[in-house]
């Protein structure tokens, strides 16, 4: 396998926060995280609201700083880097954030908020002349005109708002973007013209993305890998159509199960609804995280954190789930939705 471009071991991020209930002032949004990016990768990460995503964003930005762990970004550490070594890496990072709207200054033009990095990384455009011909290269590379650098944010639609922030992240020629639910608060259309336009960049450049969303057909259609996060820990990892087709997690089988699917087949679908709340990330079970919803649950389970198996399919293809009691594949969903079901009837 060749050496991925990005990768994390044993990444932890805590809060102090307000005392909750059982006396805890300790939030752990990140428990463990490990992960690897290859270059020109689009992986998906996906999971529940509050469930650790943005803060691994913010944490890659270096807008946080991790407690325990390692990031290595082509054998560098940037935590370790200052001065002009740290400026230089921060431009190889870039993030395009969730609301179109918010995420563009409205009091600027369209051309002045993609040449506004340049500010900071002055030597990649020097002269004037030369970010006002990559503003138009970059606002045509997006799919928008080049007379559009002279409009305000307000003047344009929310998908090419989106574009703008694309556009934006695209100037100082990163080698990784994170999308932090890039087209959540798009229309459908337009969020298939965006998806098409990330993937068409990728191809054409290179990039690697960080795809976040708890849109699990978004990811489907643009992700080469997925992980599902769960309270803090990435619990299952593989190639997408694989983790999608023989989920081995249980909560990633539930996960799945819940993914709304056009079908005019008709066919009966299974479904695994998951008894309980969503535990407090200020008061997590002990051992998995996922037991007290878990239908396969044992006393093992409370006792001690899974570690995370290769497992294999059918096909041959492997990937990694921290489970005790992984499902079985050969059954497929249909054996997990039934378990489910006679669990909770128990």
């Amino acid at each position: 396998m060749p050496e991925p471009l990005l990768s994390i071991e044993g990444l932890t991020k805590t809060f102090h926060v307000a005392k909750s209930a059982s006396g805890n002032t300790r939030l752990k949004a990140l428990d463990g995280i490990s992960l690897t990016v290859g270059r020109g990768e689009t992986l998906g990460l996906v999971g529940e609201s509050g469930c650790g995503k943005s803060t691994l964003a913010r944490t890659l930005m270096m807008l946080e700083t991790p407690d325990e762990g390692t990031v290595s970004f082509e054998g560098t550490n940037p935590f370790g880097l200052k001065g002009k070594e740290l400026l230089a890496w921060r431009r190889r990072v870039q993030m395009v954030f969730q609301d179109p709207f918010a995420s563009l200054n409205a009091r600027m033009s369209a051309g002045d908020i993609i040449a506004e990095p340049w500010a900071t990384h002055r030597s990649l455009y020097p002269s004037s002349r030369e970010r006002d011909e990559r503003v138009k290269e970059l606002l045509q590379m997006v799919g928008l005109r080049a007379s559009d650098a002279r409009k305000s944010p307000q003047e344009f639609s929310g998908g090419q708002r989106q574009r703008i922030g694309i556009a934006r992240a695209l100037a100082l020629k990163p080698d990784v973007i994170i999308l932090d639910e890039p087209v959540s608060a798009l229309d459908l259309s337009v969020q298939a013209q965006v998806l098409n336009l990330l993937n068409e960049l990728q191809k054409e450049l290179g990039v690697s993305y960080i795809f976040i969303s708890h849109d699990l057909t978004v990811v489907r259609h643009v992700a080469d890998r997925v992980a599902v996060m769960y309270l803090g820990r990435i619990i299952e990892t593989g190639e997408t159509e694989e983790v999608f087709d023989h989920p081995r997690h249980p909560y990633t089988a539930a996960l799945m199960s819940a993914s709304p699917k056009l079908d005019v087949s008709g066919a009966k679908r299974d479904r695994i609804v998951l008894q309980g709340e969503l535990p407090s990330p200020l008061d997590p079970p002990s051992g998995c995280h996922f037991r007290t919803r878990c239908w396969k649950a044992q006393d093992i389970c409370a006792e001690v954190a899974p570690e995370p198996q290769v497992l294999t399919a059918p096909d041959g293809r492997r990937h990694l789930a921290e489970c005790h009691f992984p499902l079985d594949t050969i059954k497929g969903l249909t054996g997990a939705a039934a378990a489910a079901s006679t669990a909770n009837a128990l």
